[in-house]
């Protein structure tokens, strides 16, 4: 096993920028739940891990294992409290089919905040969602504050970049476009598709015009008693739990 070096810390803490991942095609990935899951599905070019996690690890194959006390894993870490392991994972690469609306539910127009990002992806991996399409101007899937918060959900859920507006056109008129807007209709008393497309917007602007041009079902989330003054909105990532359990709901049953 090689040891940690200064150059193998820089590099990891160059991970944090877009540029070097997606020059290098990886992404880090932290703390013994996290990566015990990614290493069954991405391969591993560099694994640096405390004697303890090894010991219970005695399979685990990687390109390079380092065996590190807790001070250097902290030194390599990008997290505030380390936990026992991190990796270096090979980025999959995907491809973006005609035909992959007809599993898929989830659009997001300029997510912006990784945070929102992660939590997206585990509640699409929560409700067999396959596959999110997002805008170019959407933050990386490979950012490593996205990366933790998927909670694993990164390995199952295929996330793909391109343009919102030419993806929604090829698919057709026949094809639902829902997305929230605060002149939408009750989205508990509208029938809502199996295969319709769910638009999500930026968490500051929303939907982009563009994107809300092709839009062909609004919805509207209701506040609970209606009429009461309650916040402005909601967060991105619980308005796409509410909207999917949603849609899951009236699916189970038809």
């Amino acid at each position: 096993m090689a040891p940690l070096s200064k150059n193998k810390i820089k590099y990891i803490h160059s991970l944090e920028q877009k540029k070097i991942r997606k020059e290098e095609r990886v992404f880090l990935a932290e703390g013994p739940k996290l990566v015990g899951d990614l290493l069954e599905y991405f391969p591993c070019r560099f694994l640096a891990a405390t004697s303890l996690w090894l010991q219970s690890h005695p399979n685990i194959y990687a390109g390079e294992i380092a065996e590190v006390s807790q001070e250097e894993l902290s030194r390599a870490s990008l997290l505030k409290t380390p936990q026992q392991v991190l990796a270096i994972l090979e980025q999959p690469q995907y491809t973006l089919t005609p035909d992959i609306a007809r599993h898929s539910l989830c659009l997001l127009d300029d997510v912006q905040d990784p945070g929102n990002m992660g939590t997206i992806i585990r509640l699409a991996d929560w409700f067999g969602i396959e596959d999110i399409i997002c805008s170019q101007n959407t933050v990386d899937v490979y950012n490593p504050k996205t990366v933790q918060a998927t909670m694993g959900g990164i390995a199952r859920v295929r996330v793909h970049y391109t343009s919102l507006p030419d993806f929604i056109r090829s698919q057709g008129k026949e094809i639902p476009v829902f997305g929230t807007f605060l002149d939408g209709q009750n989205m508990y008393e509208q029938p809502l598709a199996a295969n319709g497309l769910i638009v999500m917007g930026n968490e500051g602007n929303g939907i982009g015009k563009e994107v809300e041009a092709l839009i062909n079902r609004k919805l509207y989330i209701p506040n609970y008693p209606q009429g009461q003054e309650t916040s402005e909105s909601l967060n991105v990532a619980i308005a796409t739990a509410v909207i999917c359990a949603e849609f899951r709901r009236q699916a189970a049953w038809k």
